[in-house]
């Protein structure tokens, strides 16, 4: 195993009873990733991070942490590893010091280390001046930045964060994210979630998992870019009928939409933008816009979800996401 994989996760199952709730779960994480595992609910997520963390024996399959194998030396490998439960394990009547510290001995910080490793977890999760505070007292934001600082206390090399932002306001979504983004840059991160804007706003890799299957994984560049044949949005002074920019060679489809522009949708493998130029000149369609859509992650996960849905059920629509002007 290479140096910088912290995490390996091979063939991974699990049963309960005759459902299987993860089946042949393979990915890597290297040092510096914020990897999101992104499903539905009831894709398997939890039941994935239980397992990765140690709290749940897989069926089959094999976890290494910092090269530990998981099964084989549990105590070692999660040494290596901080995690956050989608509910904080936090006790309301401790003061943050005090919690801290129980949770810094717990991890095996010496005594002597204890008052040091409080301080920096506190000083990372935004949590300097609430030290002597009754977490009961506090905030669900702080909370949840409390359930941070102690899967981080320990300086590990891996961080699990399961929903980290659930529940919270604007605001404090946008605070656990700046510091999830932080903790990437010294740490191998996973954030389990069903949020989309989550995983694209503080992660560079995605693994998607449906019915506890992986169905796509790869940096967001590669999926989104590699996610299908792009479809055109075309603006004209002078529209023509959708039915007849159809017409043309390497068009599949043609959608007329509200603001009157057309989306074009291409044959697989054609591009129809120089048909396309060429006849709006020879109509006189006036087009001065044309824009390439490129596959959102908002629109794989849809289409994925629903790959197998029953006949004439019709997947969400969700919009295009435009790149640049041509």
């Amino acid at each position: 195993m290479s140096d910088d994989v912290l995490i390996r996760v091979e063939n991974l199952h699990r049963y309960y009873g005759e459902l299987c709730a993860v089946r042949a779960l393979n990915f890597e994480l290297r040092k510096g990733e914020v990897l999101g595992l992104l499903g539905p609910n009831g894709a398997g997520k939890t039941t994935a991070m239980q397992i990765i963390s140690g709290n749940l024996a897989p069926s089959v399959g094999r976890v290494w942490i910092g090269g530990i194998d998981l099964l084989d030396d549990p105590r070692g490998a999660k040494t290596q590893l901080g995690y956050l439960p989608e509910q904080p394990p936090l006790y309301r009547e401790f003061t943050v010091d005090e919690y801290l510290g129980f949770c810094a001995r717990i991890h095996g910080i010496p005594r002597a280390g204890v008052r040091d490793a409080v301080a920096h977890a506190r000083a990372r999760c935004g949590l300097r001046e609430v030290g002597g505070r009754l977490i009961g007292n506090l905030s669900k934001g702080y909370r949840q930045r409390i359930g941070i600082a102690q899967a981080i206390i320990h300086t590990p090399a891996v961080v699990i964060l399961d929903e980290p932002t659930v529940g919270l306001d604007p605001i404090q979504i946008l605070e656990i994210r700046d510091l999830i983004r932080s903790l990437g840059e010294a740490h191998g991160v996973i954030v389990s979630t069903h949020t989309l804007p989550e995983v694209q706003a503080v992660c560079n890799r995605v693994l998607m998992i449906d019915r506890g299957e992986r169905v796509l994984y790869g940096s967001l560049e590669e999926i989104t870019r590699d996610g299908g044949d792009h479809g055109l949005t075309a603006a004209f002074r002078h529209p023509p009928q959708a039915a007849e920019v159809a017409t043309l060679p390497g068009v599949a489809r043609v959608e007329a939409l509200p603001d009157g522009r057309l989306r074009v949708q291409p044959k697989p493998g054609a591009d129809p933008v120089e048909a396309l130029v060429a006849r709006a000149v020879e109509g006189g369609w006036g087009l001065y816009e044309l824009i390439p859509e490129r596959t959102s992650l908002e629109r794989l996960f849809v289409d994925l979800v629903y790959r197998d849905a029953r006949p004439g059920t019709k997947p969400p629509s969700p919009a295009p996401v435009p790149t640049e002007a041509a």
